[in-house]
């Protein structure tokens, strides 16, 4: 189904699926293509709204019973590293960060085969083959950097993790990353997102996005143990405070019309 505003962009919701983060929910998604020369500027202003990248399309749960997924980013200039934070720092701290343009290689896709066998072997992306790779790292329309992970003790070692990231106007946006499963006592899901605050800060960038929160949700708790954390809800940025606060159902009568969303959407200016 689509719905257009008063401009261009047109979006459009997807038919409801099998929830990934909460068993017995599903899942909508609104959505919109980002083409031609305001790419840039139009996912620079969704992601301020809660909208998330993925290849050529931004989108933003839209759920029609449930508005569980939060848009989820952290206030560099107030993030702290906790105490087990500063451990993973120091854990990793033998690491070299390289930044390359968004080109896969087959040395990526092995490690993100190996990653999804041990991680995610029953998600939605565990049948994704080369060329699936490719594009979800090449198909973007936006500023967007591969960030690969070695030890720095000699030349040739193997990758350790990667991380995809959009540069927005306001910070960092982690689009998708993964890691050595090997390596899982070195918390590096961690220590990417402690590399890219830290990548903000250097930048002068306010913000690190890190895609949705879901309360509720085990795969998603991990984002809570950030401090500076905001959220993305009832259409405004607040901080996160205690996430058990966030738990309670919603009724369906409580949620907005996807149209009445769509009017809310604020675009850039030409």
């Amino acid at each position: 189904m689509r719905h257009t505003p008063s401009s261009a962009p047109q979006f459009y919701v997807t038919a409801p699926q099998p929830c990934p983060y909460l068993h017995g929910r599903a899942e909508r998604k609104l959505f919109t293509a980002l083409t031609g020369e305001r790419a840039r500027d139009l996912n620079n202003a969704l992601s301020r709204q809660g909208f998330r990248r993925s290849q050529n399309v931004v989108y933003r749960p839209s759920c029609e019973s449930c508005v569980a997924c939060m848009s989820a980013r952290i206030r560099v200039r107030d993030f702290q590293p906790s105490r087990s934070q500063r451990r993973v720092m120091r854990r990793n701290a033998g690491l070299q960060r390289l930044g390359t343009s968004a080109w896969a290689t087959e040395e990526q896709f092995d490690l993100f085969r190996r990653y999804l066998d041990h991680r995610h072997a029953d998600g939605g992306m565990a049948d994704m083959d080369i060329f699936e790779f490719a594009a979800m790292i090449e198909e973007t329309p936006v500023r967007t950097r591969v960030f690969e992970y070695r030890a720095r003790a000699e030349e040739g070692e193997p990758l350790a993790a990667v991380c995809l990231t959009d540069i927005l106007d306001d910070g960092l946006s982690l689009v998708y990353s993964f890691y050595d499963p090997a390596r899982i006592a070195d918390s590096l899901g961690t220590w990417m997102i402690l590399d890219h605050i830290q990548m903000a800060r250097e930048a002068g960038l306010p913000y690190v996005y890190l895609g949705y929160w879901v309360p509720g949700s085990r795969k998603m708790a991990y984002k809570a143990g950030f401090g500076a954390l905001e959220i993305h809800k009832g259409g405004v940025w607040q901080d996160i405070g205690r996430p058990e606060d966030h738990e309670g159902e919603t009724h369906p009568l409580s949620i907005d019309p996807i149209v009445e969303q769509v009017a809310r959407i604020h675009l850039p200016q030409d």
